[in-house]
């Protein structure tokens, strides 16, 4: 089976743990697996004004978010939230009215932080608009990296085993969920 995951962090800062987390994840991919890191750090600000003539950035995300048969996030906590980056991404995703990108796709969520809850409430709150928008969300395993900063070497590499195992476990569940999903 050949599978295509649109995966977008939701920091845009250069060193982020989130995008480390999102790359570690992506390289522990089964066979048969590609994923598309989506840059979504150029897309404007939602504008209902800019319907009419969608920017190049909006065009790009609506193209590889139908083109992906799965779709993961991840997104560090802000003020117990999610990532106003990937609001609005997911936002464009969904617009203009009755053109969501995202209906029906399996998700998986990635919570990080270098604190200690490792993102709970920002993937609880995610949670939420991914219903509305009628993905299908990986329930188990959930995903939490607290801690983020000891978990990378000076590389952005990924040196922490627990986390190795809970990755290839998020990747098993989303594949039988993209294998179950119409």
């Amino acid at each position: 089976m050949n599978i295509t995951v649109a995966a977008l962090s939701g920091s845009l800062r250069k060193e982020s743990y989130t995008t480390k987390t999102l790359k570690a994840f992506a390289a522990l991919a089964p066979e048969g697996v590609t994923v598309n890191l989506v840059d979504i750090s150029d897309l404007p600000l939602l504008n209902q004004d800019l319907e009419q003539d969608l920017p190049e950035p909006v065009k790009r995300l609506h193209e590889q978010a139908m083109a992906a048969d799965v779709v993961v996030l991840a997104t560090p906590e802000y003020n117990r939230s999610y990532s106003p980056v990937i609001k609005n991404a997911l936002d464009w995703g969904s617009r203009p009215q009755g053109n969501n990108c995202w209906n029906g796709k399996p998700v998986a969520v990635l919570g990080c932080t270098p604190y200690n809850l490792g993102a709970f409430g920002a993937v609880h709150h995610l949670r939420q608009v991914l219903v509305y928008l009628n993905m299908q969300p990986l329930q188990q395993p959930e995903f939490y990296l607290a801690g983020a900063a000891d978990k990378f070497d000076e590389f952005g590499q990924l040196t922490d085993d627990s986390t190795r195992k809970l990755m290839t476990s998020v990747w098993e569940g989303l594949m039988v969920l993209a294998q179950n999903t119409p």
